[in-house]
């Protein structure tokens, strides 16, 4: 019987199991230390250099597969830009009012000064109204006359 199994265990007679433990490799300390000199990286190049990161995506100079692929999609360079306000929001004028473009700018409904406005049919209006903008979506020009009031085109 081996002495393991005739005692029992204790933390005194703890080991780490053998050939798990390695001296740390002193690297660079002279030609018997078997890395010497260019301390095992080999003669020149990036990865010789202190400092040295691969990009991401670099191939070794081949061209990286995120420039051979083609890209993919489209801009329309017509395409028009509005200021959307939803017919939901419209419900705090008053009946008989008329809203345009430059009330919504004062009241913050529109943030952005050169874009045009345009209204859209998301929610409900219960109040009748005089709108005025630079587009309307055929919903929101069906609420708003549901609703008993006006849309106009300006601009």
């Amino acid at each position: 019987m081996s002495e393991n199994e005739t005692t029992p265990p204790s933390l005194s007679r703890l080991r780490p199991p053998a050939g798990s433990r390695h001296r740390k490799v002193r690297v660079g300390r002279g030609m018997g230390s078997k890395l010497g000199k260019t301390s095992g990286k080999g003669n020149k190049g990036g990865k010789s250099r202190s400092g040295y990161r691969l990009r991401r995506g670099f191939e070794g100079g081949q061209m990286p597969l995120h420039r051979r692929l083609p890209k993919r999609g489209f801009t329309n360079i017509f395409r028009k830009e509005f200021a959307i306000v939803n017919v939901a929001s419209l419900g705090r004028f008053a009946a008989g009012e008329t809203v345009t473009p430059e009330r919504l700018r004062e009241l913050g409904m529109v943030s952005d000064r050169s874009l045009p406005v345009k209204i859209l049919g998301e929610g409900d209006l219960k109040v009748a109204i005089n709108i005025r903008a630079n587009a309307f979506s055929r919903s929101a020009q069906e609420k708003i006359a549901a609703a008993g009031g006006t849309w106009e085109l300006v601009g």
